[in-house]
This record gives structure tokens, C-alpha cells and sequence, in this order.
């Protein structure tokens, strides 16, 4: 995935100090650790452009299985406002865990819940992601709308509007890595337009200018989100972009299921990118992002995999699949291919957060960031003439190896770290501790 998009048979990557140092055919050079990869494809490691982690101590919760986005988020509002410090950590330590096991080696998090009392929740999270290794991109997400003032979460969630810009700007010193190579890097988040004012989004905009970080929030994803906008703001998602000072290369948005062809084109030019989000998009009947479109437009395209009440699994290999799947039914068979979806998962993610050149490729000099995937079984039998359409058409497939930063987080599909017992016994007691507390 590199800029020509070379593949390479008989190949091998060498990995100096946690970077490539050199890429190749044939003999490869002499090692300290050798790892075999005979009969896999090896791929840069995935990228996750759009998550919330704490999602998952609320996965397939049976009073929203069947409800579509306000009604969804309504019914979930109140449990997720016992969100705390352990909890934050606990569900962000799970669920990164499940990203590396499917492949991912950088992830993001929309973190816009900051329930009173609830502790350093970023923090919390920003923790979990370095004892398991990952990369990650967090973002202080924000709310600043609440139930009486016509938005959709209750009060105890959301802060008032100079507390959210302290809070972010605190976050961004503490933690945001603006070195090549960065493990953690924080971006600015408010929510949505249906749960922050507009001068929060335009204060955030100039916030994020000044302190040089990136902008992220949800965007068109709904036919409701766009008639919000309609009967609220008096024009369509894209113009209201543009009006708070949104539609420029700082930022990328998810979901963006709705735009019409002149705002494909508009959000092209603007060089944004987009968190694509197949499966949630389909388990809240949304509708299907129009990628291709978006693409060819010059929009940064990435994969995301929601949060896991909505989603409910975190494996951007699905995410990948199921893009190309929709691809290929909106825009022709020949449109949607494994290759397209690939890109989107590495190179479009990378986009997506400003780190072109850096991760999602490999590269001399690019990072670290490699997955082994293998290709035998029976569920990849008679894959024989295109092994990279082969992974993607077939499987489901798991990461034989992860590795990040040049260091082995999963080896032989299965975490490297001791602690996963542990944390899944943590994480049980406090998703039943969140689910029974409202019922």
C-alpha cells in the first residue's frame, strides 16, 4: 500500500526501532527476531477512523436492537451516564484488545460522554491503550445540549460550553504527541449538530486551529440528522460545515450517508475525510455512505467500526468486507473491490488522521505497523490466483500476527498480554452493573 501500490510475492518487511527499514523479494536480510510468514499476505496495519469504545459494556442491548439512531441513543443515554474512570479504562482496554485481534493497529475514539462525577475518562482510556500497545488517536468529544434545551441527551451528560473548551485544551497539552511517530495524538470532538450549539462548533474550529490538532464529529448520517439541519440551521449538513468553519483538510467526519452530489463534491474539495461505517449504518437502517463517489470527489475515505452498541463487533476486516459488499451494490460490481477496501482500511484511515506517509503503508520510514494474515483452512481452500481478493471475499479472518510499533501484540491469534483474563472478568461485572441500574 505504498504509493505505487506495490505487491510483492516471495516478500518481506524488516522493521529497524519500531519503523520499516527496508522492503523486499526474495532472501531477506539477517534479523534478531525472524517471523514466518509462509502462505499469508502481509498488509499495514488497519486503522480505525471512528469508534466508542465504552460502547461495548452495552453491546446488543435487547430494548435497542431494533430502534434507529435518536430513538437508539435515548434508550442508552441513561445508562451510559454511569460511565467512570474503571469502566472507561476496562471497556477501552477490551476493545482495543478486539481491534488488535482483527488486524487493527491504529485506532481512534469519540469520547463525547463526560458524566458528572465520572473522573478522566480520556485519561483512563489514553492508559489502556499503552499497557496493550496500541496507537490511538483519542478525541475529546462534547455535549452541550441537553433534553431541555431540544437536544437528545439527559443533563447529568453534558457540560457547559466554557468548560468543554478548558477541558479540551487540557486534554491536548497533557497528552497530544505531535512528534513523528506518536503513539497517542488527541483531536477536538463535539458530538453533533443536534447535541452542541453552534458557537461551540465554531469556538472548537478556532480552538483546534490554534493548538494545531485535528477536528472530528458525526455528519449526515441520518435522514433525521438531515432534516435537523434543515429545520434548525436553515440549510443542508454541508453548508453548515462551511458556516461554523468546518469544511477544510483539519478535519473528518463519520458516517456521512446523506450528502447529495454537490455536497460530495464540495466535501472533495475541502480535501475532509470520512469515517465510513457500514455495519452500524446498517443496524440503524441509515442508509449506505456513497464511497465511491466520495473517493473519486478526492474525499479522504476510512473505515470505522462504530461503537459496539450499534455495531456490536470491532473487526475493521468485517468493516473492510462489508464495504466492499455495498460498493458493490451501489456503484457495480467492478467498483467495489478488495483492493478499494484495503486502501480505505490503511492508507484512506491514515488520511483521515493527518498521517499520510507515516502508517497505513509499508514504507521505508513509514511506522511499524504489520499483519500477518493467514490464508489457510478451509474457508480460504481454492484461493489460489488472487490471494488479496481471496481474504477479503473469504474467511471470516482473524490477524495471525499484529505488530505495532515493531513490537508483537498478537502473536498466533491471541493477545501477547496476560491481563485479557482478567479484564473480561472486569468488564462482565461492569457492563451488568451499567445494564441493571436502569431496568
Amino acid at each position: 500500500m505504498d504509493d505505487e501500490r506495490r505487491e510483492l510475492t516471495d516478500g518481506w518487511v524488516a522493521l529497524t526501532n519500531g519503523v520499516v527499514s527496508a522492503v523486499g523479494s526474495g532472501l531477506p536480510p539477517a534479523a534478531r527476531e525472524r517471523i514466518d510468514a509462509s502462505g499469508c499476505l502481509v498488509t499495514p496495519g488497519l486503522i480505525n477512523v471512528h469508534h466508542h469504545l465504552y460502547q461495548n459494556l452495552t453491546r446488543a442491548y435487547g430494548p435497542m436492537t431494533n430502534s434507529a439512531l435518536f430513538g437508539w441513543l435515548r434508550t442508552l443515554y441513561p445508562m451510559w451516564s454511569l460511565l467512570d474512570e474503571e469502566s472507561a479504562h476496562v471497556s477501552a482496554w477490551v476493545g482495543l484488545a478486539e481491534l488488535a485481534l482483527a488486524g487493527c493497529t491504529t485506532s481512534s475514539d469519540h469520547l463525547y460522554l463526560h458524566p458528572r462525577g465520572g473522573g478522566d475518562l480520556l485519561s483512563a482510556e489514553i492508559d489502556a491503550a499503552r499497557d496493550i500497545g496500541m496507537r490511538f488517536h483519542p478525541t475529546y468529544g462534547s455535549m452541550s445540549l441537553s433534553e431541555k434545551d431540544g437536544g437528545l441527551p439527559p443533563d447529568d451528560v453534558v457540560q457547559d460550553h466554557d468548560e468543554i473548551l478548558a477541558a479540551s485544551e487540557r486534554a491536548v497539552k497533557q497528552h497530544h504527541d505531535r512528534s513523528r511517530g506518536a503513539m497517542v495524538r488527541v483531536a477536538l470532538a463535539p458530538c453533533s449538530p443536534f447535541s452542541v450549539t453552534k458557537q461551540l462548533m465554531i469556538d472548537s474550529a478556532n480552538l483546534a486551529d490554534r493548538l494545531d490538532v485535528r477536528l472530528h464529529t458525526h455528519f449526515a448520517e441520518n435522514d433525521e440528522d438531515d432534516a435537523y439541519s434543515l429545520a434548525t440551521f436553515g440549510c443542508r449538513p454541508t453548508q453548515y460545515l462551511d458556516d461554523v468553519g468546518w469544511l477544510h483538510d483539519r478535519v473528518w467526519l463519520a458516517h456521512c450517508v446523506k450528502p447529495d452530489d454537490d455536497e460530495v463534491r464540495r466535501l472533495g474539495d475541502a480535501r475532509v475525510g470520512v469515517a465510513h461505517c457500514p455495519s452500524s449504518n446498517l443496524i440503524l437502517a441509515s442508509g449506505i455512505a456513497p464511497v465511491v463517489k466520495l473517493r473519486t470527489a478526492g474525499v479522504h475515505v476510512g473505515l470505522g467500526v462504530d461503537g459496539s452498541s450499534s455495531a456490536d463487533a470491532a473487526s475493521l476486516w468485517l468493516e473492510a468486507r462489508q464495504a466492499m459488499l455495498l460498493a458493490k451494490l451501489v456503484s457495480g460490481a467492478d467498483a467495489g473491490t478488495a483492493r478499494m477496501a484495503l486502501e480505505m482500511a490503511t492508507r484512506g484511515g491514515a488520511g483521515c488522521l493527518g498521517r499520510l506517509g507515516e502508517i497505513g503503508e509499508l514504507s521505508v520510514g513509514s511506522m511499524g505497523d504489520v499483519v500477518v494474515w493467514s490464508l489457510d483452512g478451509p474457508q480460504f481452500a481454492g484461493v489460489v490466483d488472487d490471494p488479496i481478493e481471496g481474504w477479503l471475499r473469504c474467511g471470516p479472518a482473524a490477524a495471525r500476527h499484529t505488530i505495532v510499533n515493531g513490537r508483537v501484540v498478537v502473536r498466533d491469534h491471541r493477545l501477547v498480554s496476560s491481563r485479557i483474563d482478567a479484564m473480561l472478568g472486569d468488564h462482565a461485572r461492569l457492563a451488568r452493573r451499567m445494564q441493571s441500574a436502569v431496568q
